[in-house]
């Protein structure tokens, strides 16, 4: 992956400005950008303690967000809007996160709201990965595109699509959760994270390649992947990765193999949305462009499209990795609460 993206000085920014705020559910980033996109500042990240509940969470991000905003010379008056990304399904009228999986005690509590509350600023409320697809669009990867579709490769499968400059979101908050497209139905399908079998998070995601190596290290196979762990390293796909760097065999299938039920839900994707580009992001990326591994990965899946997709589509479609790193969720929540903002003024 891209390394974050580099703040630039307050002298060169031009205003208004907009904070992101990407909520997670071990921590929550921060960050100031411009008008133009242009990251003013990146806070240090906030534990999001789960556990503590939503108020306290709520009260720690709206400090966070003060001491931000200080720090860097801000005036309040100069931030027009606050971005806030939240995982999971959201409802998008009432500011709330419906199923926050990760979440337990938060169903239906009004974050969006108390955060506007707290801070005296307008919040506009989005899912995070729409946010960093959005994030990708504006200044990264997916710039000068106006179809984008995202895949945030992590312990499960995100996915964010924006189409002709509209994010989906779907009639019930449930747009784009692509990582649960069907790509098995078979009855002996995995288990996906949701409770449901044969959905591409079961197949491809970080969760998923840990257990196919357990199931191989099972079988007696996987011996170099046997030997690391046995000598107490976590069993994890960077771990895979730099194995299959070093020349080993069944360490670099595993991963061809997680790039060919990729390029499976993908082909779903092109012929669903028909976007201009297709971005992989998140912590799954085996090093993306700057690793032999991961560009071979890469090539794997456009390899598996270019066998599966319409012709028409292979021909005009660009897979990527995406460009702006752990950023892209803050920088997009900016973008989509300045969109908003501009959109609300006329």
């Amino acid at each position: 992956m891209a390394p974050d993206v580099k703040p630039i000085p307050l002298t060169r920014a031009v205003a208004p400005f907009y904070v992101g705020v990407d909520l997670g559910g071990t921590s929550t980033k921060l960050g100031v950008v411009d008008d133009l996109g242009r990251p003013v500042c990146r806070a240090e990240d906030i534990p999001t303690a789960v556990a503590a509940g939503p108020p306290n969470s709520v009260e720690q991000i709206a400090a966070g967000v003060n001491a931000m905003i200080a720090q860097i010379g801000l005036q309040p008056t100069e931030v027009a809007r606050i971005g806030l990304g939240c995982p999971g399904i959201l409802d998008y009228q009432a500011g709330v996160m419906v199923n926050p999986t990760n979440f337990p005690g938060w169903h239906g509590f009004p974050i969006r709201d108390l955060l506007a509350e707290h801070l005296g600023m307008p919040v506009v409320m989005s899912n995070d990965a729409s946010a960093a697809a959005y994030g990708e669009m504006w200044i990264g990867s997916g710039r000068g595109f106006r179809s984008v579709v995202l895949l945030t490769l992590g312990t499960g499968i995100g996915c964010g699509a924006i189409i002709h400059n509209v994010i989906i979101e779907g009639e019930h908050g449930h747009g784009t959760e692509c990582g649960h497209i069907l790509i098995d139905p078979s009855p002996q399908a995995p288990v996906c994270s949701c409770g449901k079998t044969g959905h591409l998070e079961a197949f491809a995601s970080a969760t998923a390649v840990v257990r196919r190596a357990r199931e191989l290290l099972a079988a007696g196979k996987c011996k170099a992947v046997a030997e690391r762990t046995a000598a107490g390293e976590t069993l994890n796909p960077r771990l895979i990765a730099a194995l299959a760097e070093a020349g080993d065999p069944e360490a670099l299938e595993l991963i061809l193999d997680t790039a060919r039920y990729l390029g499976y839900g993908i082909v779903t994707l092109l012929h669903t949305f028909d976007p201009s580009v297709v971005l992989l992001g998140g912590a799954m990326t085996f090093g993306g462009n700057g690793s032999p591994i991961g560009r071979r990965f890469l090539q794997r899946i456009r390899e598996e499209i270019r066998e599966r997709a319409f012709p028409a589509l292979v021909e005009k479609i660009s897979i990527r990795f995406a460009a702006l790193g752990g950023d892209a969720g803050f920088i997009g929540a900016a973008g989509i609460a300045r969109m908003v903002h501009r959109r609300d003024r006329g």
